[in-house]
């Protein structure tokens, strides 16, 4: 089984809701449960994530396949960002994954062959892809001067987008956008997510100019703009190691 597999599996939809995994409706019993626990527990790691940024992403595999993303970031230092991924920020989304983020300084301490995973963000950003929903552009702007110098990882554990009801298959190694054919988002995509928040991706370019990116772009990040291969997943099986060392 690989990431880049068509459709590994396939789950109907319940009562018509084409957007929900299957399942039986929350009971009251549940509900109250939940609502106890949201009281008692402090749901710390939660608590932290204290940005949400709105993107596009293309599979690694396949760059024509490319989906809207919501980041939910958790800042653990000044170098290193994790992120829940989401795949829209209603009450009634899909986690669909997560994104490490590390700086330059970083980046260039990772070995070539780790290197090939990661993506840049400065062309996403300069072009207004990347959004920070509702913080005007003028608050926004010193945080996004910070990403676009960033690089990062991101693995897509459950495809929505080809109509999975559940997470299916091996996770994907997804990249951003990039400023060659296969890598610009789709204008129909653009647009659905600009008609949402009431922006112009348009209009945000123009206000970007002059964030610059990493000081040297490394060419191992988005390995498929300079080497035209993509990277998939494969499940093998293997031999189980059956007796563990002796502490």
């Amino acid at each position: 089984m690989a990431s880049s597999d068509e459709r590994p599996g396939a789950y109907p939809a319940r009562d018509g809701a084409e957007n929900l995994p299957p399942g039986d409706p929350k009971t009251m019993k549940t509900v109250m449960i939940d609502k106890g626990a949201v009281m008692m527990q402090s749901l710390k790691p939660i608590k932290q994530m204290s940005l949400h940024l709105c993107s596009f992403a293309c599979y690694g595999h396949d760059p024509s396949r490319q989906i809207e993303v919501n980041f939910y970031v958790h800042r653990l230092n000044q170098d290193f960002l994790q992120c829940a991924v989401y795949d829209c920020d209603s009450s009634k989304p899909h986690l669909i994954g997560i994104e490490y983020i590390v700086s330059e300084r970083l980046f260039e301490n990772l070995a070539p062959e780790e290197q090939k995973l990661w993506h840049s963000h400065d062309y996403e950003i300069q072009t207004g892809l990347l959004i920070t929903p509702r913080v005007p552009e003028l608050v926004a702007k010193a945080e996004l001067q910070n990403i676009a110098k960033t690089y990062g990882k991101f693995w897509c554990t459950w495809q929505t987008d080809r109509g999975d009801k559940l997470p299916l298959g091996a996770p994907s190694l997804m990249m951003s956008p990039q400023d060659v054919n296969m890598g610009k988002i789709k204008p129909g995509l653009l647009k659905k997510r600009d008609d949402e928040y009431g922006i112009s991706t348009e209009s945000l370019k123009t206000s970007r100019v002059g964030i610059m990116g990493p000081e040297r772009k490394n060419p191992m990040a988005d390995y498929w703009v300079h080497h035209g291969k993509g990277l998939a997943v494969d499940i093998i099986e293997t031999e189980m190691k059956k007796f563990a060392p002796f502490p």
